[in-house]
């Protein structure tokens, strides 16, 4: 391999600079998800390589892996590309042990593709229109920086976030909220819209440190407790380390 030289070198430099791009040092963090009763369920370990621009840390490449309490091997992984956008990546998610995979894509400009293999091996594949504000998986964590100053100031951020399993997108809202489990700086929910689902579907809360890090993940996980349910956990996060730049605006 040939060395850059360096006029060329420092020509890069320049344009990264004039651009206000550059490389962000990795965002790692990892979670303890723990159930009502205080047992330990799971870890969680994240390591999020992206770049800066403009003073702020863009996400690019998300992986995740999930570990029984004490253990250095993975049960389950997922993968995300931010790419596309910081809210709506690609994800890869693999849970071997219930023989589970969920694959999101985006074939067009206009569409999300869901692709499923159940833990009974069937396999099912959804085509959702993204409408309004749409946000998938780990996108809504994104969506809490992107409208950090709003969301401090007390006002709410309506958004469309994709049911997976179920092919749709469901009205949702995110706003300030107070919990007595969290210890945050900023503390939000998660809410649907709709008064029927608000029946069926707890919020989810989370908190934030001053520097725009979740610390944490109160409500339903996407790891499995059987073939039929999800964990309920309240996942507290450490941080590792810090990117070059801001999280926040």
């Amino acid at each position: 391999m040939k060395r850059m030289r360096r006029p060329a070198l420092t020509l890069l430099l320049l344009l990264l600079a004039a651009t206000g791009a550059c490389y962000g040092k990795t965002f790692q963090f990892s979670g303890e998800a723990r159930a009502e009763n205080g047992e330990v369920l799971y870890t969680e370990h994240h390591q999020v390589e992206g770049e800066c621009t403009e003073g702020q840390f863009r996400p690019l490449n998300h992986q995740v892996e999930y570990r029984e309490p004490n253990q250095n091997d993975s049960f389950a992984e997922k993968s995300l590309g931010y790419e596309r956008s910081p809210v709506q990546p690609e994800v890869d998610f693999n849970q071997p042990r219930f023989d589970e995979s969920l694959r999101i894509s985006y074939p067009g400009e206009g569409m999300i593709e869901v692709d499923w293999v159940t833990p009974s091996g069937e396999t099912q594949a959804f085509n959702v229109p993204i409408q309004g504000r749409a946000v998938v998986d780990a996108g809504f964590d994104n969506l809490v920086r992107e409208h950090w100053s709003a969301l401090q100031q007390g006002r709410s951020v309506e958004f469309r976030f994709l049911g997976p399993t179920r092919g749709e997108l469901y009205g949702f809202i995110l706003e300030p909220s107070e919990h007595p489990d969290l210890e945050a700086d900023l503390e939000v929910a998660i809410r649907p819209t709709s008064m029927i689902l608000r029946f069926l579907v707890d919020p989810i809360q989370l908190g934030y440190n001053d520097r725009g890090a979740l610390t944490h993940y109160l409500g339903l996980t996407n790891i499995r407790r059987d073939s039929d349910t999800n964990y309920q956990a309240h996942i507290r996060y450490d941080i590792a380390s810090y990117p070059e730049c801001e999280l926040t605006p």
